[in-house]
């Protein structure tokens, strides 16, 4: 949960901004017993689209009001179901005699969320897909059936999709086979972020290498040094590093991004 100035500052807005927002109907954060207004993750994604809305579009507080009711009504997602994935983890940790719970407790996740995971290959953000691969001694790659032998050329429109179970992510797979390095191309939905702020980074080995072709990517590394590119930008880094990514991009973002060796 975030407190008024935390929310405010993550909306680019003064607090004073949000408590106006409030009384415009625009935003209904929780409450404490003392009055305090706390803000959830879903409440920030909200003020940063009413930010948007009123800095980029325009809108009056009444046609903002109307822009999120419809979106809210708007039909949702089909539901993003990848058994292969789940079964694929559900194998690893049987084999290794673990309950859910006993996994949730050491990755610091709770078990519904794993117990729906191996269900239907969905549920959870991409730190907790990486961190449950360098668990369980294996890479999100090879859990996708990356590995498998490929082709050298990969035509336009035709690369394999990742079994991505994290919503508003799409990864292409640029080289398939026992590669020294893993090619991918990501396209992020708006909103699509590696997880929660809350969750922090993740870290492997290896280096890696992104450039951004469309939109606006934040990457954060260490926890505290953030850089936002933009296309023609390009990062490289060590992978131990413990990094968080999100499209910045009030549209879709694209990025190449290559790891070497395949240790993602």
């Amino acid at each position: 949960m975030f407190r008024v100035a935390e929310a405010a500052r993550a909306a680019g807005v003064a607090s004073s901004t949000l408590r106006l927002w409030e009384t415009q109907g625009l935003i209904a954060p929780q409450r404490r017993a003392s009055g305090q207004r706390l803000y959830s993750e879903a409440d920030v994604a909200q003020l940063q689209r009413i930010a948007y809305l009123r800095r980029e579009a325009g809108l009056n507080p009444a046609a903002i009001r109307a822009t999120l009711e419809a979106e809210c009504t708007a039909p949702a997602p089909a539901e993003i179901i990848n058994e292969p994935l789940g079964h694929a983890l559900r194998q690893l940790r049987q084999s290794r005699s673990e309950t859910l719970e006993a996994v949730a407790q050491n990755l610091g996740v709770s078990a519904s969320a794993l117990s729906t995971l191996e269900r239907t290959g969905a549920g959870v953000s991409f730190k907790t897909l990486a961190d449950l691969a360098q668990y369980y001694g294996t890479t999100v790659s090879r859990l996708s059936g990356q590995e498998e032998v490929g082709q050298p050329v990969v035509r336009a429109g035709r690369a394999r999709i990742w079994p991505m179970p994290v919503e508003g992510v799409r990864v292409e797979v640029l080289a398939e086979g026992r590669r020294q390095m893993d090619c991918h191309r990501f396209i992020l939905a708006p909103g699509a972020a590696s997880g929660a702020a809350s969750e922090g980074g993740y870290g492997h080995e290896g280096e890696e290498f992104i450039t951004v072709l469309e939109g606006r990517f934040r990457i954060t590394l260490d926890g505290v040094e953030v850089h936002e590119l933009g296309p023609g930008d390009s990062v490289y880094f060590e992978s131990r590093r413990p990094h968080a990514w999100a499209n910045a991009a009030d549209g879709r973002t694209v990025v190449i991004w290559i790891n070497t060796p395949p240790t993602f």
